[in-house]
């Protein structure tokens, strides 16, 4: 059994895909050519959004961000540290300083409640508050009325990690469309991912645009060697845009797909257990389902159900084993186990199962039979 299944998506695309990767060898434009373009367009048709400007990674997309609203030595950026390493990760690499806040035990998403506390908190004499990166974990975007009401009230920029959300929807709006900047990953594993890195940002602001598009490129101005600014090597491939035109015509399908599957996984878990924590189905939000998580009861549970799964051949995995603030990388930051009791405690107790459009119905009657018995 397959985790995440993309041998049988490619079946589905093959020919199509064969098809523009040879398009794209004929006519020799391997970096940023026509394909790059077009799917520009067609992702911001399709998330509403004005610019769509595509670059090499997920994490690339983030720090690019950034790097338009100038973020560097001196700057506080509020970010959740339940979350993959490349959102704090970026922060730091532009010298400036990650400030975790907590997330919210049934969404795991940042909390604005508390996000609003630490920013009203905030004292520190070095550091200026400059912005938020919110991030919509496992596919679920965050309470962005609320994020964007406390970033305004505070003259902060708000960038949406949408690394796991893309296809999502927040109250009619499409995930990356729901902040100043919105972000994506084009990982392998993502809802819509490629054969290898890339990743784009989303904004409606045309002058924010301008940098991002300058950025990617060496920081270029009207032609390549005129160079306006410090920028970074963030161009998307070619052949990546090309093999995501072709995965992006059954995307909307594939959606459609997820949604049933985590329906299904609810149904057949929910018997009225109060040893797991199953993911929510909330009004005015969709999740495009980059993970289906479940909390267990405890560390200990979560091992013996883990073990159940793997002695049937289904696999699993832990999304996130350690949050940020208890990283290595982040020691300097002072923190220390409890700082954030909620995420700490997800972390112990999470495990994610197989999810993907083309889980059969039988697998997951089977995966839920192991986990109901254990």
């Amino acid at each position: 059994m397959q985790f995440i299944d993309l041998k049988t998506q490619l079946k589905s695309i093959a020919e199509d895909v064969q098809k523009r990767i040879a398009a794209v060898i004929d006519h020799g434009q391997f970096i940023m050519g026509p394909e790059t373009k077009e799917l520009e367009q067609k992702l911001a048709a399709y998330t509403g959004v004005k610019h769509a400007i595509s670059c090499a990674s997920g994490t690339d997309a983030i720090l690019l961000a950034l790097m338009a609203y100038g973020v560097g030595p001196g700057d506080a950026v509020f970010t959740t540290p339940f979350t993959f390493i490349a959102t704090a990760e970026v922060i730091s690499l532009l010298g400036a300083t990650p400030i975790f806040v907590d997330i919210d035990p049934h969404t795991y998403n940042i909390d604005p409640t508390k996000l609003e506390s630490a920013i009203v908190h905030f004292n520190h004499q070095s550091l200026q508050p400059k912005g938020i990166i919110a991030v919509d974990l496992f596919g679920l975007p965050a309470d962005y009325h609320l994020i964007n009401d406390i970033a305004a009230k505070h003259h902060l920029f708000v960038i949406e990690d949408g690394a796991q959300s893309f296809g999502a929807e927040y109250h009619g709006k499409k995930a990356c469309s729901l902040a100043d900047i919105g972000c994506t990953s084009f990982f392998p594993a993502k809802p819509l991912g490629c054969f290898g890195d890339g990743g784009m940002c989303f904004t409606d602001d045309d002058t924010l645009a301008g940098v991002i598009k300058s950025l990617r490129v060496h920081g270029a101005g009207a032609h390549k060697y005129d160079n306006e600014r410090i920028g970074i090597n963030g161009r998307l491939d070619t052949l990546q845009a090309a093999i995501l035109l072709s995965k992006f015509a059954i995307f909307p399908d594939e959606v459609e797909k997820r949604d049933k599957a985590a329906r299904t996984y609810n149904d057949l878990l929910n018997s009225g257990r109060t040893d797991l924590s199953l993911p929510l189905f909330m009004n005015g939000y969709r999740s495009v389902w980059a993970q289906y998580s479940i909390l267990a009861g405890n560390s200990e549970h979560r091992s013996r159900i883990q073990e159940a799964l793997k002695a049937e051949g289904v696999p699993t995995a832990i999304y996130y084993p350690r949050p940020l603030h208890l990283q290595k990388a982040f020691s300097f930051l002072g923190h220390k186990p409890g700082d954030f009791p909620c995420s700490e405690e997800c972390s112990n107790r999470i495990f994610s199962i197989p999810m993907h459009p083309y889980l059969e119905a039988d697998d997951q009657k089977k995966i839920a039979a192991i986990i109901n018995r254990i």
